[in-house]
């Protein structure tokens, strides 16, 4: 018959218990890290964007000004005109028409 663990008083080998707890805590590890993994690649973060209100209308703003044709002939002669200084601004009638603009394009006539 044969004695086994004569020096630890009948308890199991220390480094058995040790590696053990080791490999479990390894294999948690493990497990974790794969289902962190597959949550990260089942839920792709999708980013979004809101324009207020005001954006959307400066926005529109934008698109008709770019889409408006250009007499190149009358902005020659208005520049030619503010650059020699006979170019006299009305400011009544300036008034009235970015009043009347404002109103067209904001739809509050």
């Amino acid at each position: 018959m044969s004695i086994n663990n004569v020096n630890n008083n009948g308890l199991p080998n220390q480094s058995a218990v040790d590696n053990a707890r080791s490999n479990a805590q390894q294999a948690q590890n493990q497990a974790s890290a794969q289902s962190a993994a597959r949550q990260t690649a089942q839920a792709p973060r999708q980013d979004s964007v809101s324009l207020t209100q005001s954006a959307q209308q400066l926005s529109q703003v934008q698109k008709k000004g770019g889409d408006a044709p250009v007499n190149q002939e009358k902005v020659d002669r208005l520049k030619a005109a503010v650059q020699s200084g006979e170019y006299q601004v009305n400011p009544d009638t300036l008034a009235s028409r970015i009043a009347r603009l404002e109103s067209q394009l904001f739809g509050s006539e």
